[in-house]
């Protein structure tokens, strides 16, 4: 639905009066009539927002405003211990009964065990039925370097929190001091009045350990932006994420996940076809045009969950 805002604007003027000779009874539609349709377009906005969240949710993606960073950065190590304990094939409950019965972790006590299973869920989903986390798992194993963003890639997916710093840390040249104090300062702006003054130290150093452990920040106690080790299997899982968000094509070098990935085009592209000789997706580049897929990655039912997807971009 489209509006004419200069006759908007005609409406804001005295209602008796007549603007360039255009009186208020040539415009066509009252003003009651134009605010109730611009809130109705407010509202299909919101609520197509929300549907495309729960079906992303489907998919293992996460939405909301908490996250495991307010208390934890994405666990890496413990991670990597757990994920060589459980079989690539393993359901949610052997996860559970690594981590909680047998306390795979090393945890101290049985609720310390529960509390890093329940943040490695929330970081990760460890389940199956997600597809986010069966290609997390496939790539995971293929290739160790690969590991660090992987988790990072995935931990972006289902933390708002660490989310909204990205941005921030992808803007930051090679070399560039990244201070706890800056990030403090990001987090106000994006939630004023939510947290307290240690809540906002703490998710800071929690922030600096993610994007540290995953290499694109380096230092211990002053932090400055360094270049992560990327390989085929990185690039393979960004294509993946904009994938499952429905996207095709070009779009799919485009995207946020995608700007994860340092250097220029042609270096992605270039990563890309590794990605695809190692059997990993399928690329197609012809004239400029190119296609990814993701063979077998998805149910029928999940990628009608796509299509949905696709035609909500």
């Amino acid at each position: 639905m489209n509006f004419n805002f200069s006759k908007l604007a005609l409406l804001q003027t005295d209602k008796t009066s007549e603007v360039k000779g255009i009186s208020r009874s040539k415009i066509g539609f009252s003003s009651g009539k134009l605010i109730d349709n611009l809130c109705f377009l407010r509202i299909s906005k919101s609520r197509m927002s929300d549907r495309r969240n729960d079906l992303l949710t489907q998919y293992g993606f996460r939405f909301g405003t908490n996250g495991p960073h307010a208390a934890r950065t994405m666990m890496l190590d413990d991670l990597k211990v757990l994920l060589s304990a459980v079989p690539q094939e393993a359901n949610e409950p052997e996860y559970a009964h690594q981590v909680i019965d047998l306390n795979v972790l090393g945890k101290p006590t049985k609720k310390a065990r529960e509390l890093a299973y329940r943040h490695l869920v929330t970081l990760y989903g460890l389940d199956p039925k997600f597809p986010l986390f069966r290609m997390f798992r496939r790539l995971w194993a293929a290739d160790e370097q690969a590991q660090p963003v992987l988790a990072l890639t995935v931990a972006l997916a289902r933390d708002p929190l660490l989310a909204g710093t990205q941005e921030f840390i992808l803007q930051k040249h090679d070399g560039q001091h990244v201070s706890r104090e800056d990030l403090e300062a990001l987090l106000v702006q994006s939630h004023p009045d939510r947290f307290s003054p240690a809540s906002l130290k703490s998710f800071a150093q929690n922030v600096n350990g993610t994007w540290t452990f995953a290499g694109y920040l380096s230092g211990r106690s002053r932090k400055t932006r360094s270049q992560p080790v990327i390989t085929p299997a990185n690039v393979a899982m960004c294509l993946f994420m904009g994938h499952l968000q429905g996207m095709s094509g070009q779009r799919l070098f485009t995207s946020s996940w995608c700007k994860l990935i340092p250097g220029s085009e042609q270096d992605i592209e270039s990563l890309t076809n590794a990605a695809y000789h190692r059997g990993l997706i399928v690329f197609l580049n012809a004239g400029g045009v190119k296609e990814v897929r993701f063979s077998d990655s998805l149910t029928p039912t999940e990628d009608q969950i796509r299509q949905e997807l696709a035609h909500e971009l």
